[in-house]
């Protein structure tokens, strides 16, 4: 029993947010769980006529007729190369709603503590640039953190 004169130390407790890992050619890119809804291995995506080319079409996922973009195009990256790694990331997004994504591979889900996160400044030179919100300290590794708003944004 502890003497009721005794005070704990009271540590702030840090936050964390939880990442998923994909890869995107040969870079490491996270996206904010919070916003994935699904991840399911590539399936026939249909195309639809007159979008912009990063929009590679629709799929049908359990009765919802859900988008289908390219975040590689979108990035001003080489187009998508289509491996059995591939897989689409569903995604629920506040303003945009369901939207999926192609990734190369899906790695892993990391908890980063929100201080080991820092912010990427705006650069309006560098398009790839604002796709990120920060770039987080995993293992020694670093993870660009992806502004899933600023990526779909113009996209639904």
């Amino acid at each position: 029993m502890r003497d009721m004169n005794e005070v704990e130390e009271l540590r702030p407790v840090s936050q964390t947010t939880q990442f998923i890992v994909i890869k995107l050619g040969e870079e490491q890119y996270g996206i904010d769980i919070k916003y994935i809804d699904n991840i399911v291995r590539m399936q026939h995506i249909t195309r639809v006529p007159k979008v912009d080319d990063y929009l590679k079409g629709v799929i049908n996922l359990r009765g919802e007729v859900i988008p289908v973009m390219s975040i590689r195009i979108k990035m001003g990256l080489e187009r998508d190369v289509e491996t059995k790694s591939s897989r689409i990331i569903i995604l629920k997004l506040e303003q945009q709603g369901t939207i999926g994504v192609i990734v190369d591979e899906v790695r892993e889900v990391v908890t980063l503590e929100n201080e080991r996160i820092e912010k990427v400044a705006y650069d309006s030179k560098d398009e790839k640039a604002n796709f990120l919100s920060g770039v987080g300290k995993s293992d020694g590794g670093l993870i660009s953190l992806l502004d899933l708003n600023a990526v779909v944004l113009e996209s639904v």
